[in-house]
């Protein structure tokens, strides 16, 4: 693979500024002897960026060729609530926090390559993970010729010692706490974290709880309750009790909130693209917050035939997001299709926090289909005649008792035959 890539004058790498990804920076200068490009992406998850761009320069980055960009609005706005439309869970539990921020990540790096001429992009993910797919089928949606460079598939820096090694050869500063393995793998963004690897690899045991960052332990949460009322618009949240807010700061809002009840705490073992099980934790308190919202809005706001097309669609659709196919044709007609759905997605759900769950305990809509005259067990004057549901119920049976009446006449037709043979014996 090497072989095929080594003439690469100019690469757009996505740079943390961790150890790894400086590794990586100055692994592609030695071994592809290129001009590398960092791309560091604020995503909201949490870290000073800054020191980014001071590692980068000390690894000869050229100033110019120092990309840091502030991507949280867009990446709520344009990923994180598109895809909140349509309730989209793997597995029905996995609320996607990882796999929706790659698209964005890949998209600018292939925006920045433009932009700087360069002829290549390369990332950090392993040769184990799904991330290397999402990343690398975006780059090729969006630049079917560019050039791709995965260092794990291609250096023999297979152990964390070689890693250090290689660090120290190369005046790489190296902190004290990355000197020694980590005791799990972690990938935060405004949407979630996640952590998975060494000490959660045994399914069978249960998460330490130093491994929590975002949440507190709902054994721990305040033992009152908290109320929240989420207002949407077209099926997006707009404001929280009452105060509007960006879609970023909305969700960090609520990610406020989340934490302090102990809300969307996940441990999974889910089925990786590549085709192993993984076990990971995911903590996506806010998010959390915003499925449960949306599904109450949806209850009184979206006609039967619609809502259970959704949720038909939703595991293909959510399918595509984490196997990396964001940018592709059949993900783009089933949000063409949601977004269609959400045209009266519009009111104001009220959720009661407590001790790490989010209920939800009130919903109201100007545009809401639930007519309390229709469904009260009081006489009221409706369109509803109870004498109707005679013929609708006669109806649905029709098949039904034409099936009963087959499996009879078989019945009594195998007596018939088995008195026939007795009296013949």
């Amino acid at each position: 693979m090497a072989g095929l890539t080594k003439d690469v004058k100019r690469v757009v790498l996505a740079y943390s500024g961790g150890l790894d990804t400086s590794i990586i920076l100055k692994w592609l200068q030695t071994n592809y002897g290129c001009e590398v490009v960092t791309f560091t992406a604020d995503l909201g998850q949490g870290e000073e960026l800054e020191p980014a761009r001071q590692k980068a320069l000390l690894l000869g980055i050229k100033p110019e060729h120092i990309f840091i960009e502030d991507l949280r609005e867009e990446f709520v706005r344009d990923y994180v609530f598109p895809m909140f439309r349509a309730n989209a869970q793997y597995e029905g539990l996995y609320l996607l926090g990882t796999s929706i921020a790659r698209p964005l990540i890949a998209k600018k790096q292939i925006e920045i390559a433009r932009k700087t001429g360069a002829d290549a992009v390369a990332h950090g993910a392993t040769g184990k993970g799904n991330d290397q797919v999402r990343f690398e089928l975006s780059y090729y949606a969006l630049e079917p010729d560019i050039k791709v460079i995965a260092p794990w598939r291609e250096w023999d820096l297979t152990s964390r010692s070689a890693l250090i090694a290689f660090a120290e050869q190369n005046q790489i500063p190296i902190a004290k706490d990355k000197r020694g393995d980590a005791p799990f793998s972690v990938d935060a963004n405004l949407l979630h974290v996640s952590s998975e690897g060494k000490v959660l690899e045994d399914p069978a045991q249960e998460v330490p709880d130093y491994v929590y960052s975002r949440t507190v332990n709902p054994e721990d949460a305040p033992n009152e309750p908290e109320y929240a009322e989420i207002d949407f618009e077209r099926g997006d949240a707009v404001a929280v009790n009452g105060k509007p807010m960006s879609p970023a700061t909305l969700l960090a809002h609520l990610n406020a909130l989340g934490r302090t009840h102990g809300v969307g705490r996940l441990d999974l073992v889910e089925n990786r693209f590549v085709g192993m099980k993984s076990r990971g934790m995911y903590e996506t308190p806010g998010g959390t917050i915003l499925y449960y919202a949306h599904r109450g809005i949806e209850q009184i706001t979206l006609d039967r035939g619609a809502a259970h097309l959704k949720d038909e669609l939703m595991p293909k659709y959510a399918e595509l997001i984490y196997n990396g196919f964001w940018f592709s044709p059949e993900r783009e007609m089933l949000q063409a299709l949601i977004d269609r759905s959400q045209e009266f997605v519009t009111g104001r759900v009220r959720l009661k926090l407590f001790k790490g769950s989010a209920f939800v305990v009130g919903r109201s809509s100007a545009y809401s289909l639930y007519d309390q005259d229709l469904v009260t067990f009081e006489e009221g004057a409706s369109a509803y005649d109870h004498r109707d549901a005679a013929g609708f119920i006669k109806l649905n049976a029709l098949r039904l008792r034409t099936l009963a009446k087959r499996a009879r006449k078989m019945e009594l037709s195998k007596q018939s035959e088995h008195f026939f043979l007795n009296e013949h014996d």
